[in-house]
Order: structure tokens, then sequence, then C-alpha cells
């Protein structure tokens, strides 16, 4: 007799099989194998910001608690896919993960969405601002509601667009197939620039750009260096509109039950590698814009301040757009805290 298991029950399976290893004894408190197994999935090359911060993590989080932790990387969706891993974490099947924030939406907490507003958060500084403010605190809280602990938020840097043909003005976007995820505010971003918005996940982008399923996407220099997206497209425009953000997060439960000997040495790995990440990544996108230049694959546009007005002027309708969404005292608080200030029309 065959059997057909779904995703959600073989993600549940792994996830209870984990479970069952775990021994209990004496007063119903766990004994931890040694070492303790933590599994960090992710959907990007080792060599990206997030691949090199997540070795470093292993590294640390080894050292620091004496050999009592082992964990196990997984890059380049070879453990679960994006689409797939958030289910996971809340199921426990894996223990890490630091995907963007704006795969929150989906998992049913909208708030997230607001910062793929385009343009609100442009340079490191006002980035930073908005991830230390009290705000996030509270966002904090609903995500912990799903069982998604954050742990911290690394900062990735500035958006560019690449695409098969050159992106100068907001009409060049007319009927363009392009890349998103899956945002309520990325697809009211493509729509307003009118293009056809289409959710694929990091893991299958190579492809789809190859195949011509999308005509393009957007992202930090850094990914599209690593993914070798520039063998598959022809013109950047370094546009700077939007930003990547990532959360380091883990399972609620799992993070609040760790023995009181590992938890401080995960902390304080947690800490180091956070700043490891925010001090490189802004360098590594520097260089990856260096090596895509002088791959020549690339006609590369800057945008000018002309052409920047022209699309901030375009985009800003999202922006009231989504206050039906989020209402206008949320988004006036998020443009507070993350420094932005809309132009005067």
């Amino acid at each position: 007799m065959k059997f057909q298991v779904t995703r959600r029950a073989a993600i549940k399976h792994a996830a209870l099989g984990m479970a069952a290893a775990v021994p209990v004894l004496g007063r119903g408190k766990p004994a931890f194998a040694d070492p303790l197994i933590i599994k960090f999935s992710h959907v990007v090359s080792p060599d990206a910001p997030k691949g090199k911060a997540a070795l470093l993590f292993k590294q640390l989080a080894e050292k620091y608690t004496d050999g009592k932790v082992t964990v196990e990387v997984y890059p380049n969706s070879s453990l679960y896919k994006d689409k797939e891993e958030l289910e996971a974490l809340q199921l426990g099947s894996v223990h890490l993960l630091a995907p963007s924030i704006s795969k929150f939406g989906p998992l049913g907490v909208k708030e997230f969405d607001v910062f793929d507003l385009p343009f609100l958060m442009t340079d490191d500084e006002h980035a930073r601002q908005m991830t230390a403010s009290p705000m996030m605190g509270e966002l904090n809280k609903k995500l912990e509601a799903k069982s998604v602990k954050p742990l911290e938020y690394w900062d990735n840097g500035a958006h560019v667009y690449t695409c098969n043909r050159p992106l100068v003005m907001p009409d060049d976007f007319q009927g363009l197939k392009m890349r998103i995820q899956g945002s309520k505010v990325l697809d009211a971003v493509a729509r307003q620039l009118g293009a056809i918005p289409q959710i694929i996940a990091f893991g299958e982008l190579y492809q789809a750009l190859q195949t011509g399923v999308v005509d393009g996407e957007d992202n930090v220099p850094s990914n599209i260096w690593t993914q070798k997206f520039y063998d598959v497209q022809k013109h950047l425009t370094v546009s700077h509109h939007g930003r990547l953000t990532y959360a380091l997060i883990t399972n609620a439960k799992f993070w609040d039950s760790l023995p009181a000997d590992v938890r401080p040495g995960l902390d304080k790995a947690v800490v180091e590698s956070t700043k490891f990440f925010n001090d490189t990544a802004a360098q590594d996108n520097a260089t990856a814009l260096d090596q895509i230049k002088s791959s020549g694959k690339l006609q590369i546009h800057i945008l000018t301040d002309a052409e920047k007005k022209a699309w901030i002027a375009k985009l800003m309708p999202v922006h009231q757009e989504m206050q039906g969404r989020f209402g206008k005292d949320f988004i006036e608080k998020i443009y507070k805290a993350s420094g932005f200030t809309p132009p005067q029309a």
C-alpha cells in the first residue's frame, strides 16, 4: 500500500522524532544529549554575509559552551526552502533561522510588511535606528505568540534591481514579471510600477531568471554576486529603494528551555555574530558591486537625484494605500521611529 505524506506531516514527523531523541531523567527535566545539536538553516551561500555570520555563530556557540553544543549549519536551502522553514521552526524541526522580515507577513504578523515601504530606510543609520526602537519590542511579542522568538536583527543593506532591460525611470517596469517576496507591500510596489509580481523562493530564483519565468528581481549586491544572478541578467540599477533586514529567530519554547549552563554562551554568540554581520555586510555589498562591475556581464546604472525623485513620486501612493492596511497612526509611528520624512507634494 502506498501512502502520500503531506509536507506539513513530514515536518511534524521530523519534529516528533527530534523530541523523542531527547531523553527525560528525574523530576521530568530533559537531559539533553551531549552535545546538544542546534540546526541552523538558511537560504543563501556560505560566503554571503548571512552565511559567514551563521558559521561564526557556530564557532562561537561551540566555544562559549565548552563543547556542550554542536551547531549544524545548512546553507543554500539544503535543509528547508524559504517557503518551508518558518513552519519547520514553529514545529521544532529546526532551531535557528535568519529570514528576511518580509517573510513574517504570511506568518500572520502583517505589521512587519510595513518595513517594505519604498524608500523608508535607505541607509544604515536609519535602519539601525528602527530595529533598536521600542516599536520592535512590541512587534517581537506578536512573533512570540506564533512560537517564533527574535534574538537579533541583521541589517544587510539597501536593495538594487536587476533585469533584462534597463530600469532608469518608473515607466521602464511596465509589463515586466518581477520576482518578489510574499509581502503585500512588495506586491503593491510592483503593481504601482506597472510590473507583474511573482512570488518565487530564493533558492529557485536563479533558474527562474535563467528560463525567463521572471524578467528581474531586487536584492542586495552580495546576494546577486554569490548566487551568480549577474550571469542571467543584463542590467543592474543602483536604486536603494528598499532594505534587506534579517531576523535571527528561534523556536521560543526551545530557546526558553535551554539548560542553564548553555544559554549564556549562546546569548554571547548571538551578540557577537550580530556585531560581525552588521560590521561586515556593508563592506561585502560594496565589494560585491565592484566585482559585478568587473565581470563586465551587467550594465550598471546609478540613479541620478532627478531619477530618484521620480521613483519616489511614483511610489509614494503605496505609502498612502498601506494606511488602509496598517492604520495611519501606525505608519506615522514607523516614520518617526525610522527617521523617514515623506516628501512634500
